[in-house]
């Protein structure tokens, strides 16, 4: 994970742009100038006012994926969001990027738990969710008729995670 580059915008919305990917998140896919303006408010709103962490996913140098964490009202407290292209699934890489979000939470947050919220038909981030032990703690009933999980993973549970030295 690494801080975006100007360089990135095509990647990112390509990303973001795919309804593979985005279909679970917010409202589903964006209109490609919204998702642009999305892009350029991750350097003016988050980046350059520090107001959360905010990566591009990499591998091998190759753009794979979005990644952050931050505070929200939905969940009551950090949030991690991520999403990965789909020509990374299927290969654990969304679990290890699940861990790798929730560690830094852990450790450069100093946070005690970690929140996800997660569309109740996403059952593959359910099941990553679950795989690192996420717990369900409510569900939030949105006003289209869909269901929004909310679930937490307390550092004392993450029977995974092992404090950076």
């Amino acid at each position: 994970m690494e801080r975006y580059v100007h360089a990135d915008e095509e990647d990112f919305v390509g990303l973001f742009m795919d309804e593979r990917v985005s279909r679970y998140m917010g409202d589903g896919p964006e209109p490609e100038e919204q998702v642009r303006a999305l892009f350029w408010r991750v350097f003016t709103n988050v980046y350059d006012k520090g107001a959360f962490d905010v990566w591009a996913v990499r591998e091998q140098g190759a753009h794979i994926g979005h990644a952050e964490i931050k505070p929200t009202e939905v969940s009551g407290g950090h949030e991690l969001i991520y999403a990965l292209a789909h020509r990374a699934w299927g290969r654990g890489l969304g679990t290890e990027l699940a861990k790798t979000i929730t560690g830094y939470g852990f450790d450069v947050l100093g946070l005690e738990e970690v929140h996800a919220t997660v569309a109740s038909e996403n059952s593959a981030s359910l099941a990553v969710m679950a795989r690192i032990g996420f717990k369900h703690m409510r569900d939030n009933d949105n006003e289209d008729g869909s269901v929004t999980r909310v679930l937490t993973l307390a550092k004392t549970d993450a029977h995974w995670y092992q404090p950076a030295a």
